[in-house]
């Protein structure tokens, strides 16, 4: 049987190569034609392109995303009569890269020592070391698990929290939903890498981010509705010893209009801390693709219900 493959990212001009050297076996590559549109049953898709076309993907039986994020697809007047799959296990190691990019330069004071270059002024900071220091991970799977696995490379103490109580290696303590107002004044560094669900929306609400503890760095690479950003902002107007790094929010771009841009306390990066690259991509939808031809169950499938 020949099963039809629609291809919808903005980047179709690189997938199309990498798809074509695979020769992958009884795969037709379609073209977005509303005729095309309604024969495809399997989509390599980027999630806000697909979610327009779905009321007309008649033969739709799996569609891979080509992102981790996948919540544009998901609620409950969204359709979950297909198989759905995302991206995992190749952003760990980005995170990773653009947390501590971030963190060391923050630690070192690099761009003090920028500032004294400017002025021929040699005089030592007074740096601290993330030797000692406490990271509390906002969810324990592949990314938080991987950036757990660098901060004990820099002797960092390392804290997870997750909802199943599972203790995966690279953490020092899992703590549960419950027991984050405790851990949150413990942490020097909290991160959030949780997917977007109804359990971490404001997960980080005014209450819980109250308990930041003196001069604690905040991270945001999950997602947007994870922290409320009202709140955070108000926050940082009042405490110029916080400092959040935000790479997602609940609306993307950032509006213009919000506080968050000229505070001087706050770094916005526009949803970069880890791109998905079109060759890892491919060769994750090909291992499905050979696993849904021998009808075995898909990798990183999401659960509808559950959002992840």
């Amino acid at each position: 049987m020949v099963h039809k493959l629609l291809l919808l990212t903005r980047e179709n001009h690189r997938y199309l190569p990498l798809l074509e050297q695979l020769v992958l076996p009884e795969l037709q590559l379609v073209d977005d034609s509303p005729a095309a549109i309604a024969e495809a049953d399997i989509w390599l898709a980027e999630p806000a392109l697909a979610l327009p076309l779905l009321p007309h993907a008649h033969q739709l039986q799996w569609l891979q995303s080509t992102f981790a994020g996948v919540d544009k697809l998901l609620g409950p007047k969204r359709r979950s009569d297909y198989q759905l799959t995302n991206i995992k296990g190749i952003f760990g190691p980005l995170m990773s890269e653009y947390i501590f990019g971030y963190l060391l330069a923050h630690c070192r004071q690099q761009q003090l020592y920028r500032q004294q270059q400017q002025q021929q002024l040699w005089q030592p900071g007074n740096y601290q070391s993330l030797q000692g220091q406490q990271i509390l991970l906002l969810g324990t799977g592949s990314i938080g698990s991987h950036v757990a696995a660098t901060a004990k490379h820099f002797g960092m103490h390392t804290v997870g929290m997750n909802l199943s109580g599972k203790q995966p290696a690279a953490f020092d303590r899992i703590i549960t939903n419950q027991q984050l107002n405790d851990a949150l004044p413990q942490a020097d560094v909290v991160v959030n890498t949780l997917p977007a669900s109804p359990a971490s929306t404001d997960i980080l609400d005014a209450e819980r981010l109250r308990y930041l503890k003196q001069g604690a760095i905040l991270f945001n690479v999950g997602r947007g509705s994870a922290i409320d950003l009202e709140a955070l902002t108000q926050l940082l107007s009042e405490r110029s010893d916080i400092t959040a790094i935000l790479d997602v929010f609940p609306q993307e771009p950032l509006p213009p209009h919000q506080r968050l841009w000229q505070m001087s306390n706050a770094i916005i990066t526009p949803h970069i801390s880890a791109p998905s690259f079109p060759q890892q991509v491919v060769e994750i939808f090909a291992d499905n693709y050979s696993r849904w031809r021998q009808q075995s169950p898909l990798q990183y499938q999401i659960d509808f219900k559950r959002g992840y």
